[in-house]
């Protein structure tokens, strides 16, 4: 049977991207964002570049030439690599300084790395392995560790064939580890990001343009002005200038001029010029047509006396200071002092910036590597020692939320607290606990704290953009780790952590995000938990629309068998037409075999059935291949409930669900309804919140299959009151829904006979529910 053919990735999403990037490095209006993005077009040169010399193939699990699988690349928006390996580093002096002049190798690392490999560098590893002084950042940062160990351990032939199968890469890869202890948490804790992280976060907090404004115009300008009106004040004869309907009355400026006049002026002029060199925040006080101005203008013509200025301007110089007495009292008044006491107490108000400055220093006395243990001992009162300006005052609520995201806390607590915002968050956080987990079954403490800083980095890896049915480096393909994988065993203890931390971790995901799918990192990790559990689960991952091959491979037909049979006769099953059963698959006879796709049996009648649901949403109205792979692939997101009825069944989490589930479908369908309340800018978001939507609303649909009827008909009337903001756009979606839980069905237009509608995210054509947006960009299609 000749090979299928193989798709690659087109070179125009990275010429976007590149446009794109260009345009922000030029026109962007802060430097560090330029910086960023300078950093991008380079990337996207690379990329492009890379594609067109045939160095890259965008779309293999392999894109880099003559490079191995499991080396570490760099990979931008998109899942594009560059060609770059993120372990090939300069080296850093202390590196150097280990190497013997006559040591062999064709460049420095590979001098290294072999140096490594002789019995003082052994040694040296050998001490790091057992004292625990080493952080692993690139999972080849461990791979001369394992080596060591190996050898330390005489399994002779596992590290030899490993040296040979890292040898290859050896002149450009750094294969060991940074000697410092790494700062990880152990036991149940996480944390989103290193003390390191938050403290450079913190220490780029800026005042606002508009605050430093202000700030100065109340410490710098306001006392000047006060000054300068006192001086005008002193040479009026008879009354203060005042406003009246009729215009100015009073007396008249520079109509005498008290003895110490000339030198407070000389005095006032040069303050003003020692406070403009410096103090540029704020510029009211320079306006031409400013009461300040006009003041301060009449001030520099005034040399002595009156002799330099005309008639109209001291009629200026008394109309302004007419235009400040009226309304905050004359200098030295009451009122106009208890303005200045009021201004002068909110300028004095610590800025979120300087309070930023204090905390970090804070986190100073904390490992840069490591988290936090509490957040108690960083949470008092500004003292003056730290900053006498800011002392007395509170640590603000969004500045402790910054500094959280290092806090080392059980997963439940941060998701309480607002670190843990979405899954997406969540599955960067949940290495930390998989790797543990996974290392326990490894007996020598040593080796098992490597495999588990191995895993943990490993999971830091961006995913490849992968075409022709192509799955992600599967950690176990690492070489080293291949290498100790049969020194593990499957203990009980550790088996029935993996079961808890995935029923628990399951739980969070569902009870704090129970609008979004899974996302694919979080699915990742949910299977390596469940491997380490023994459980085979069929998880799928969500699939692009741009790059969907058209088929799928056999586990979605499993995971669609498996949700059929647990939502048989519900709501969910009824709303969606879901089959409970499906055709079961003959065993291949002699002669005959599964239809084979790029090496992987595939399901075709998933396949068919997934195209077949999907003309609901299409019409004649084409809206290109990605509109009809959106349809198709939404169809099978339907069929397998992306993973919902797979982890529910398998974890026994039914009787949790049903306590849970009024309140999990009642914020759901919530959240689904504020979203269309939310305008759309532009035809892209619209189509977006529409998805989104589409995709919440499916979520709780089967949540709601798990409540009892009256359970049910309590939140589909909060769901119809809740919608009637969106008024007639949106009243199909309900009613069909109201309808379906009623006993009607869809017809095959997915319309009911009262004209309700199945709510779907996907349409190859105009969405019947798309909100009111602005003018369509040219050449693009619904």
């Amino acid at each position: 049977m000749p090979d299928e053919p193989r798709a690659e990735a087109s070179a125009g999403y990275a010429m976007r991207r590149l446009e794109h990037a260009f345009e922000r490095a030029l026109t962007a209006d802060d430097a560090a964002v330029r910086r960023r993005a300078a950093a991008r077009v380079e990337a996207w040169r690379n990329v492009l570049d890379g594609m067109a010399s045939g160095r890259l193939t965008v779309g293999s699990r392999t894109p880099v030439a003559d490079t191995p699988a499991w080396v570490t690349l760099e990979v931008v928006t998109g899942g594009f690599a560059t060609g770059r390996y993120l372990a090939e580093v300069p080296l850093r002096d202390e590196e150097l300084a280990r190497i013997p002049a006559d040591a062999p190798g064709a460049t420095d690392r590979e001098r290294l790395n072999l140096w490594y490999l002789g019995d003082e560098g052994l040694a040296e590893l050998g001490q790091v392995l057992r004292t625990g002084r080493y952080r692993v950042d690139v999972p080849e940062e461990s791979a001369l560790l394992v080596v060591a160990w190996l050898l330390e351990h005489e399994h002779f032939a596992a590290a030899l064939d490993l040296v040979a199968e890292l040898r290859p890469l050896m002149d450009r890869l750094r294969f060991t580890p940074t000697f410092s202890r790494s700062g990880a948490p152990s036991g149940s804790v996480v944390r989103l990001q290193p003390v390191a992280e938050t403290r450079a976060a913190l220490l780029q907090a800026t005042v606002p343009p508009q605050l430093q404004s202000m700030r100065e115009t109340l410490q710098i300008w306001n006392p000047l002005y006060d000054r300068l009106v006192e001086l005008w004040c002193d040479t009026v004869e008879d009354e203060l200038p005042a406003l009246t309907p009729d215009g100015v009355t009073g007396g008249w400026p520079c109509r005498r001029w008290p003895d110490n006049w000339a030198q407070r002026r000389r005095r006032w002029l040069d303050d003003y010029r020692a406070a403009a060199a410096v103090h540029q925040a704020s510029n009211a006080h320079r306006h031409p047509k400013s009461n300040f101005a006009r003041l301060h203008s009449a001030l520099q013509r005034c040399p002595e006396d009156s002799s330099a200025l005309n008639g109209r301007d001291v009629g200026w110089i008394r109309r302004a200071l007419a235009n400040t007495i009226q309304p905050h009292g004359a200098p030295g008044s009451e009122s106009r002092a208890a303005l200045r006491a009021v201004q002068g107490a909110v300028a004095a108000r610590p800025t979120y910036a300087a309070v930023a400055r204090v905390l970090s220093a804070r986190l100073d006395r904390f490992p840069a590597d490591g988290g936090l243990p509490t957040l108690d001992p960083i949470a008092v009162e500004v003292t003056e020692a730290e900053d006498a300006a800011s002392a007395g005052a509170s640590i603000p609520a969004h500045l402790l939320a910054k500094t959280a995201r290092s806090l080392e806390a059980p997963i439940g607590e941060l998701v309480e607290r607002g670190v843990i915002t979405s899954g997406e968050v969540l599955a960067r956080v949940l290495p930390q606990v998989t790797s543990q987990l996974l290392a326990a079954n490894i007996q020598d403490a040593a080796l098992a704290s490597v495999y588990a800083q191995t895993y943990a980095a490993f999971r830091r890896r961006r995913s490849l953009l992968l075409l022709n049915l192509e799955h992600q480096v599967r950690f176990d393909e690492l070489p080293w780790v291949a290498a100790v994988a049969p020194l593990r065993e499957r203990k009980e203890l550790t088996t029935h952590a993996a079961v808890q931390s995935l029923r628990e971790t399951t739980m969070t995901a569902l009870g704090a995000f129970p609008h979004a799918i899974l996302p694919n990192p979080l699915v990742r990790e949910f299977g390596a938990l469940a491997s380490q559990a023994g459980l085979k689960l069929p998880l799928v991952e969500e699939v692009a629309a741009d790059i969907f091959m058209g088929t799928f491979t056999q586990k979605w037909r499993e995971a669609a068998v498996l949700a059929g049979r647990v939502l048989s006769g519900t709501l969910y099953a009824r709303y969606y037409d879901v089959p409970d059963v499906w055709a079961p698959v003959e065993p291949p006879q002699r002669g005959k075999r599964l239809r084979i796709r790029w090496g992987k049996p595939v399901a075709e009648d998933f396949a068919a059935e997934c195209r077949r649901r999907a003309e609901e949403a299409q019409t004649s109205q084409s809206g290109g291949y990605v509109a009809e792979n959106g349809t198709v692939l939404e169809q099978s997101k339907i069929l397998t409930t992306h993973n919902l009825a797979v982890l529910i069944e398998a974890l026994h989490l039914t009787d949790w669900l049903r306590d849970a589930a009024p309140d999990l479908a009642h914020r759901t369908f919530a959240w689904a309804i504020d979203r269309q309340t939310q305008p759309a800018s532009t035809w892209i978001t619209g189509l977006q919140s529409i998805k989104n939507t589409a995709y919440a609303w499916r979520q709780a649909i089967f949540y709601l299959s798990f409540c009892d009827s009256a359970a049910q008909r309590e939140v589909l009337a909060q769901v119809a009151d809740r919608a009637t903001v969106l008024g007639p756009r949106f009243a199909p979606a309900v009613d069909g829904l109201a309808a379906v839980a009623a006993g009607e069905r869809f017809d095959a237009a997915g319309r009911t006979a009262g004209g309700g509608r199945r709510l779907l995210g996907w349409s190859s054509g105009p969405h019947w529910c798309m909100p009111r947006v602005k003018a369509q960009p040219s050449g693009l299609k619904t």
